[in-house]
């Protein structure tokens, strides 16, 4: 099974809030008002859902296509099929793309051989519809079997309103996606390829001597922009997806069918600005930490070390994570064998308040086995009373 972006534990926080509050009580207000079709605003290590509007309402994903065919290549070069060395060819339907049309081009040379790493800073930079083709065909075969291996990665990831039919975003009823789904494949991207995702914040690629620029304006408005990539068609509108990292806090906003440029550039810029003015997040315990050591009856081991099975991550009003407090609880008696994928108990987390905000399970933090038979039927005893 591939691994995806899960290595740590996504906690919904909805049904704990019903309005956010910062440290001293005061209501977070709303959020700004955007002018565009959806949008969604979301910590990266939380999950934590900051501000949304429509954020599943099925839209045109225009060229923040080419976000999931650089995750494709960057999956299958990780798992050593292909190389970031590899020549790839040109084909005609690949060098035609954009050529009686405004849409986006890496200027490549039907019949010659780039390099796989230049065509995917052609996509990323430029947003290059010949390169997005070029790639497609060298990894799928086809680009319609390269949209159909699109597809399995977005249906892996959870992106449940998701349909490709092409590598580059063109216009077709079939080819579809919401604002949370951009999100969840974005946080997918920066987690399991933290080092290609820095092509993301270039701001220029040359190519056949011809200098163009990387499409998010945001990348030289605010330097803690670092991606990911921008989208327009007509019926699309202005689309963008952006991620920011200020401190230890990573926020992404993706904000689709604006009506301008500067409008979509706009939004994005006020969305991280409230989410970074008003919220914070903190990891309240790592992978492995021993929460608790609780006697397990029938095994040689005595007690045994339970924990959390994935860093956890809150996302709360500003403020708030210092006044944390945790209490650990176990479904005593713990009887031998025991998993460590089988949860024995549950961790719970408030706030200053004395409010409820995570309950997470707690695991072994590693597999218990039986005993012999002399220390089973000791321990029978011991429970009976």
């Amino acid at each position: 099974m591939r691994r995806t972006f899960s290595s740590f534990l996504l906690v919904s926080l909805a049904s704990f809030f019903a309005t956010a509050a910062g440290a001293a009580g005061t209501p977070i207000p709303k959020a700004p008002d955007i002018d565009a079709k959806s949008y969604i605003l979301l910590d990266f290590d939380s999950g934590r859902v900051l501000a949304e509007q429509n954020a599943d309402q099925i839209v045109e994903p225009a060229s923040i296509t080419k976000v999931m065919t650089v995750y494709v290549a960057f999956d299958e070069v990780k798992k050593g099929r292909f190389k970031m060395s590899d020549p790839v060819p040109i084909s005609e339907k690949a060098w035609r793309q954009g050529i009686d049309s405004t849409e986006s081009r890496m200027f490549l040379d039907v019949g010659s051989k780039v390099p796989l790493i230049d065509l995917l800073r052609g996509i990323i930079i430029q947003s290059g519809n010949d390169a997005a083709v070029a790639v497609a065909e060298y990894l799928g075969g086809t680009e319609q079997g390269f949209a159909q291996i699109m597809n399995h990665y977005a249906a892996e990831l959870g992106m449940k309103n998701t349909h490709y039919m092409d590598a580059s975003g063109m216009p077709d009823p079939q080819h579809h996606t919401t604002a949370h789904d951009i999100a969840t494949l974005s946080r997918a991207l920066i987690r399991n390829f933290p080092e290609e995702y820095k092509m993301f914040a270039e701001r220029e690629f040359t190519f056949h001597n011809i200098r163009q620029y990387n499409r998010n304006g945001l990348l030289g408005r605010d330097e803690s922009v670092d991606g990911i990539k921008t989208g327009h068609t007509e019926a699309a509108g202005y689309c963008l997806a952006a991620s920011a990292k200020r401190g230890n806090m990573r926020l992404v906003s993706v904000v689709m069918g604006a009506p301008s440029i500067k409008a979509r550039e706009a939004a994005n810029a006020a969305l991280l600005g409230y989410g970074y003015t008003f919220y914070e997040t903190g990891r309240v315990k790592n992978r492995g930490d021993v929460v608790l050591q609780p006697r397990v009856y029938k095994s040689d081991e005595g007690t045994i070390p339970v924990g959390v099975k994935q860093d956890l991550w809150l996302t709360l009003g500003r403020g708030e994570i210092a006044g944390l407090k945790t209490a650990a609880t176990v479904k005593e008696p713990l009887i031998a064998p025991l998993a460590p994928n089988r949860p024995v108990g549950d961790l719970t987390v408030t706030n200053a308040a004395g409010e409820t905000v995570a309950k997470v399970p707690l695991f072994p933090l590693k597999a218990v086995p039986e005993a012999g038979m002399w220390t089973r039927m000791v321990d029978s005893v011991a429970l009976w009373f």
